[in-house]
């Protein structure tokens, strides 16, 4: 069992930077890909990031490729995710999870607003 915290969120305006953290309970959170999400107002949730249990491997979305960089510290069992030349379009509330994800792991998430 995995019990997620995601913070680090807020607003900024387009072109800033914002650097997500979450922490994971459990000493299993070194065997997962780990993974963020978010959910625009009045959209379904959509994948953002993923990294492998090394961090050696990592997968972004289209939409924030070059712009965002998911990473991980085992040692903190911490998933990061680093934003740069935020747009309007990434305002929403990001979420971690593992990958494949796992319902009972949503978080409350934390919430980025880009101001144009």
């Amino acid at each position: 069992q995995v019990q997620l915290a995601e913070s680090g969120g807020g607003l900024v305006q387009a072109g800033g930077s914002l650097r997500l953290s979450c922490v994971a309970s459990g000493r299993a959170f070194r065997s997962y890909i780990m993974s963020w999400f978010r959910q625009a107002p009045g959209k379904d949730r959509e994948f953002v990031a993923a990294i492998n249990w090394s961090g050696v491997e990592t997968y972004h979305a289209a939409s924030v490729k070059g712009r965002f960089t998911i990473s991980r510290d085992n040692a903190k069992n911490t998933v990061y995710l680093q934003m740069n030349n935020l747009e309007p379009e990434d305002t929403a509330v990001y979420y971690c999870n593992t990958y494949p994800v796992a319902q009972a792991y949503w978080g409350q998430g934390t919430h980025v607003t880009v101001s144009s």
